[in-house]
């Protein structure tokens, strides 16, 4: 009986090894395909965006997303950035964002991930960064945000430019 007992102990041991060196394997192989899913999800998203397809870019994002723009009162759920962005879908005039470069992070468990990139914009260099979440096996953005890059050289003036908007702002988020 004790030897049996040993014998299942080591077999189980001997298992349970393995498959914690198969599941170390197959999470980077996870990361690899997960990271190729979440480019092209990205890249989609910004596509729909140039060619103006309201439709395709919103179902790239979770129904809980939130969208940041570069000014400071941006800060939109997904309803509230809909109804903002949707005249200029039908316009046919969205906004066109190539991507530069581009990093992602992808959680252990696959699920999450985010990532930055730089951005070819009509503001010149942006940057985006954002979250996305893996939905009943689709990779959706969750969170962006977009800022427009300074120089660091330009900071002072770039400063100066905004400060009476940023005084006011600052007022007024002070008062609520």
């Amino acid at each position: 009986m004790k030897k049996s007992i040993l014998i299942s102990l080591v077999l189980v041991s001997f298992f349970f090894a393995n498959g914690l060196n198969a599941q170390v394997k197959n999470t980077e192989e996870n990361i690899k395909a997960a990271k190729r899913q979440i480019n092209k999800t990205i890249g989609e998203w910004h596509k729909a965006a140039a060619s103006a397809n309201f439709e395709d870019y919103f179902n790239q994002m979770t129904e809980d997303a939130v969208f940041i723009g570069t000014d400071a009162t941006e800060n939109w759920t997904l309803p509230k950035f809909k109804k903002f962005s949707k005249p200029y879908f039908e316009a046919g005039k969205a906004w066109s964002f190539s991507t530069l470069e581009r990093n992602l992070y992808v959680h252990e468990n696959t699920r999450v991930a985010w990532f930055d990139e730089l951005l070819d914009t009509h503001m010149g260099i942006c940057r985006g960064s954002g979250v996305l979440m893996k939905e009943n096996g689709t990779w959706k953005i969750h969170h962006y945000v977009l800022s427009i890059t300074i120089p660091n050289e330009n900071v002072d003036e770039i400063t100066e430019l905004k400060k009476k908007f940023d005084e006011k702002l600052i007022s007024k988020i002070k008062k609520n």
